[in-house]
């Protein structure tokens, strides 16, 4: 990590880059942080840095050579920058945004002060505005230390432990659970018993249940982003259905089991966490075609050839019917799943996919995707799925003809894709 402040006020930094995280980060070499003071590129004998807006109405503004020169000065000596300005005006400060800024080999802050930036020089030379929220402060230099701070804890070896900044609010895209320290009970009120047994997995299973509840209290629209699949204390599985299914002509029928369905809804339910992928045909000739296939990846030469197609047919188990399936599952949790349908067609009732998110959550059953082939799932089918999900959609006309093997794949990173 490597940035450089540029500010008026180079006052401001000398405890924040000396104390604490920041401090050790900067004496143990993991990160770099220069102060280059404007005023040493003033005008005159006063090293002047602002001059009044144009227009009247009070307040300063930066002067834009002044800023150029203090910019090209830091490239000639660090090399090329991604110059960052903390503004009013800018993107809201998220941790996307902190991620892909310590991503850069040299990030640039430019504080601004008084009334900010002349424009040219933001339109000319400023790569990215950013904003810590709708309110005003005196300048850029208390925004320029969150950036370098949010950024700082992405760098190896400056948190002690790893795991502490993946499970911080944010990171996973929920808010963190509730902290508690000695004395076990304090002013009447004891901390929680399973955080005093020691059993590990109890205390990891409370903590991201807590965490979940939290941020369906406080910051439910936070859910579209987060990956719900470790906050669920059950099983998730996704079924391809292949009879009853609907024809082109919306007539029912039953489809043909394909290689490609199964490889590549197999390598998304890999990716995307889920413990098994339920091929369901009530047609024996072809759920030994299903195990053929499965078989050659697993364990015959294909597993050795592709190990990650191993993977992907490894999570593969074969049925007669979505019931069988279903009761195989309910077996399996100890409970019913909540049957999840999907349909490219409109039907009264479909829900959002954010408010099924929400719903998984909050019933904290095992979950069961249901995808039909051909031409999509059958009524009947459908009719047994506690939740239909409204069809996916996009561009700007009514064309919706995606391949399941499309389908899955954009349902899954929906609910199991991270940020």
């Amino acid at each position: 990590m490597n940035v450089t402040i540029v500010t008026a006020f180079p006052g401001f930094f000398r405890d924040f880059l000396s104390e604490s995280m920041i401090g050790r980060a900067i004496r143990n070499g993991f990160i770099r942080v220069d102060v280059v003071d404007l005023r040493d590129f003033g005008t005159g004998n006063y090293r002047q840095v602002d001059d009044y807006a144009f227009g009247g109405g009070g307040g300063m503004v930066l002067l834009p050579d002044v800023l150029e020169k203090a910019l090209d000065t830091v490239e000639a000596g660090k090399g090329p920058a991604y110059v960052v300005c903390p503004s009013p005006q800018g993107d809201l400060l998220s941790q996307e945004i902190v991620e892909t800024l310590a991503a850069r080999d040299h990030v640039v802050i430019i504080c601004g002060h008084y009334e900010g930036l002349d424009e040219r020089f933001i339109e000319k030379r400023v790569d990215r505005e950013i904003s810590m929220g709708d309110f005003v402060l005196t300048g850029g230099e208390i925004p320029a230390m969150a950036v370098i701070d949010a950024m700082a804890r992405l760098v190896p070896g400056v948190i002690g432990k790893e795991s502490a900044v993946v499970e911080d609010s944010f990171f996973r895209g929920m808010l963190d659970h509730p902290h508690y320290t000695r004395p076990s009970e304090w002013d009447g009120v004891p901390a929680p018993d399973v955080l005093l047994s020691g059993h590990a997995a109890e205390i990891e299973n409370w903590r991201r249940s807590e965490a979940a509840a939290r941020t369906l209290a406080r910051r439910p629209e936070l859910i579209s982003k987060a990956n719900i699949r470790q906050y669920l204390p059950k099983g998730v599985y996704a079924a391809l259905v292949h009879s009853p299914v609907l024809d082109r002509k919306g007539e029912k029928t039953t489809a043909a089991v394909t290689g490609l369905d199964l490889s590549d809804i197999g390598r998304s339910c890999r990716t995307y966490g889920l413990d098994r992928f339920l091929v369901t045909t009530p047609l024996a000739s072809q759920r030994d075609l299903v195990k053929t296939m499965a078989a050659h990846w697993t364990g015959g030469t294909g597993g050795d050839v592709n190990p990650d197609r191993k993977e992907a047919f490894g999570t593969i188990k074969i049925f007669p019917s979505l019931d069988r399936a279903t009761e195989w599952v309910t077996r399996r949790e100890k409970e019913p799943p909540l049957i999840i349908g999907t349909t490219a067609r409109r039907r009264e009732g479909g829900f959002h996919w954010l408010e099924a998110k929400r719903r998984i959550l909050r019933e904290k059953k095992p979950v069961l995707f249901v995808f039909g082939t051909g031409s999509g799932l059958h009524e009947e089918v459908l009719g047994r799925c506690h939740i239909v999900l409204q069809p996916l959609s996009g561009g700007f006309g009514d064309y919706n003809h995606l391949s399941v093997r499309t389908a899955v794949g954009v349902v899954l990173d929906r609910f199991f894709g991270w940020r």
